[in-house]
């Protein structure tokens, strides 16, 4: 192959073992010695972060088609800044940890990586995820749907605001839990989505209920953003989810992509009944 080889990866004596191919060599590295740094930059450059990232002066980094290149480069990452892109609210930068995997962005990140390159969902860079991301890098293979995040806040009234890939593209009355059954406090990634659901379950009071939904986003647990019928919104209605009416859930529905982060920020209307997310 030319400057453009191929970088797959091999289980070799118990060991993963990733291998770069040109048409002088081939080197030969175990992957769990990845670095995370070059992760975050990586995905920062294919836009599934909202952060652009920099090489330090004198830094050496591969051209996007030189496989040798990157491969070295994924154990050793090159130095450099990572800088944050305009218009998103101050409360994201806390979820951001520049080198680490405890990061819910970085996590976030890689699950929408995941979803768009048919991988299993869950916000891991193992093997599968090394080897599509390298050759995504080759291939200039973006981020197809930007970079989205989302806050519900229990404010008076609830609200959901949704930002994408810097702007503002929706602010609408939402619902929350009531205290029998309030909402977790805290962020997770967008983890599962479905146009339609008929959803059951068991109310407070113990009767079983079976309701028909639309443009839902699982977030957490049981817990998603979707639409379902109300006279108004703006205030605890729901049994935890988060709803909307039809035309605000079918924008939500559009934006909120595998691996988009949803906050649940308290506010004058939660309740005191409502768990705290410790990790978030």
């Amino acid at each position: 192959m030319a400057a453009g080889g191929a970088v797959v990866l091999l289980l070799v004596a118990g060991i993963w073992t990733a291998v770069a191919s040109t048409s002088a060599r081939t080197v030969a590295r175990p992957a769990r010695a990845y670095s995370t740094t070059r992760l975050d930059e990586l995905l920062a450059q294919l836009g599934y972060l909202p952060l652009t990232w920099t090489p330090s002066a004198g830094q050496t980094v591969p051209a996007a088609t030189d496989a040798a290149g990157q491969l070295a480069a994924a154990y050793r990452a090159p130095r450099g800044r990572f800088t944050w892109k305009a218009g998103y609210p101050s409360d994201l930068r806390r979820f951001w940890r520049d080198g680490t995997t405890d990061g819910l962005m970085l996590q976030g990140a890689v699950m929408a990586f995941e979803q768009q390159h048919g991988l299993k969902i869950n916000g891991i860079a193992g093997p599968k995820v090394w080897d599509a991301l390298l050759t995504a890098v080759a291939g200039h293979d973006a981020n197809k749907n930007g970079y989205t995040y989302a806050v519900a806040s229990e404010g008076n009234p609830e609200t959901l605001t949704i930002w994408h890939n810097g702007h503002q593209v929706l602010q609408a009355d939402a619902d929350t839990g009531i205290p029998a059954s309030p909402t977790t406090i805290g962020t997770s990634p967008v983890y599962l989505k479905h146009y339609y659901q008929d959803m059951k379950g068991t109310n407070p009071n113990g009767t079983r209920y079976s309701s028909p939904v639309y443009y839902i986003s699982y977030f957490r647990g049981n817990l998603a953003v979707h639409w379902y019928p109300r006279a108004s919104y703006g205030f605890p209605q729901s049994l935890g989810c988060v709803e909307l009416p039809w035309n605000a859930a079918k924008t939500a529905w559009e934006y909120l992509s595998y691996g988009t982060l949803v906050t649940v920020q308290p506010g004058a209307q939660t309740p005191s009944t409502s768990p705290v997310d410790p990790t978030t």
